[in-house]
């Protein structure tokens, strides 16, 4: 029986639904006084005269500072000397996954609370006590675990259904893993990302994040296409956000994100969203794992409803050889990476078989071709 005591974290506070933003403001006074804002051009566009209007209505000074596009060291000391040079007593992240990801570390550096407004639903980013450190080229790097998750956490389903579906898609792949890596964490009892075990309420989350996904899936893409916001969009949402971060945080990570992981190392990949290589990571990560042919169809078949890759030529990989994908398997696989709590030993050769193996079963499941 493992002697980890059972650790659940979850963000301070968390603000969901049609119009959230407007009430931003009213969340964020309980954190400070002045902001420092940092976001993306179309991140800041989407929810500027909103959050600049709830801002200033309760008594916030703000100053802002577009993102330099990558969450690297050298993007979180630039924004950490602003924060600096202009006093701000709380931090405001609003846009995309590495945006969020730099406003938290920049938080967490300079002691201060943070405040995350996500304009798209794409990964599971918003919620975490976790930032992924990448190089100023879009090459992973490491990551950077957090002392505690966001003070608070305003999520827009407004927004998020005017942003491309391609994204709220994405976070349905990032979200799509976190099931099957808690489930091998809780197998082999290895430690979540606060270093504990998974509760049993942890667990339930990142289940129930899996099975919004297949019953909602595709439901809320066509809603999203059509910009609406309806009850299948604010599910699918919550799945990606709050139940996949509750869910991997509180679960764990295990195969599926390192295979990411490892994907960043082909530049042919960098042009994809984080979410769609973790959605082939899952489809790999069930392949090393054995699972049955039943599980195997109903992720297949929700990855083709919703239009996920399920091939290395969907995600841009051309000329598929052992040899090219090698390095996937071995970056995944370096010490210290989350495929270690696979409830089996895993090595790069093992791993670069079940890269092949997912691969294949992708195109079989598409008649052959690779696109």
């Amino acid at each position: 029986m493992s002697s980890k005591m059972k650790i659940m974290i979850a963000p301070g506070r968390y603000v969901q639904g049609s119009g959230a933003v407007k009430s931003a403001g009213e969340h964020v006074k309980l954190l400070g006084k002045k902001a420092l804002i940092l976001g993306g051009k179309r991140g800041m566009g989407a929810v500027k005269a909103d959050l600049e209007a709830s801002l200033k209505a309760n008594g916030i000074a703000f100053v802002e500072e577009a993102f330099g596009g990558e969450c690297s060291r050298q993007e979180i000391e630039r924004m950490k000397g602003i924060a600096k040079e202009q006093k701000a007593d709380v931090i405001i992240g609003t846009g995309g996954g590495k945006t969020l990801d730099t406003a938290k570390a920049v938080a967490y550096e300079l002691h201060l609370p943070v405040a995350i407004i996500p304009t798209i639903a794409a990964t599971d980013a918003p919620c975490s006590a976790l930032s992924v450190i990448y190089t100023p080229e879009g090459v992973f790097e490491s990551y950077l675990v957090l002392p505690q998750n966001p003070n608070l956490v305003v999520m827009d389903t407004d927004v998020v259904a005017h942003a491309p579906a391609r994204l709220l898609v994405s976070g349905m792949g990032d979200a799509l893993a976190t099931w099957f890596e808690a489930k091998s964490c809780y197998v082999t009892k290895a430690g979540n990302m606060p270093g504990g075990a998974a509760t049993e309420a942890a667990m339930k989350l990142a289940r129930l994040c899996y099975d919004l996904l297949i019953e909602y899936g595709l439901e809320a893409k066509i809603a999203c296409d059509a910009h609406a916001v309806t009850p299948a969009l604010e599910r699918i949402v919550e799945a990606n956000t709050l139940l996949s971060g509750l869910g991997f945080e509180s679960g764990g990570l295990a195969a599926s994100h390192a295979i990411h992981n490892g994907l960043t190392v082909l530049e042919e990949t960098h042009h994809y969203y984080h979410g769609e290589k973790v959605a082939f990571g899952t489809l790999t990560q069930l392949v090393l794992e054995d699972a049955d042919r039943e599980q195997l169809q109903e992720v297949l078949d929700f990855c083709c409803d919703v239009g996920l890759p399920i091939t290395l030529g969907q995600l841009g990989v051309k000329e598929v050889t052992a040899a090219k994908l090698r390095p996937v398997a071995e970056a995944a696989c370096a010490p210290g990476e989350t495929i270690h709590n696979t409830p089996f030993k895993v090595d790069a050769d093992l791993v670069l078989q079940a890269i092949l193996g997912a691969d294949a079963l992708g195109r079989a499941y598409l008649g052959g071709s690779a696109e």
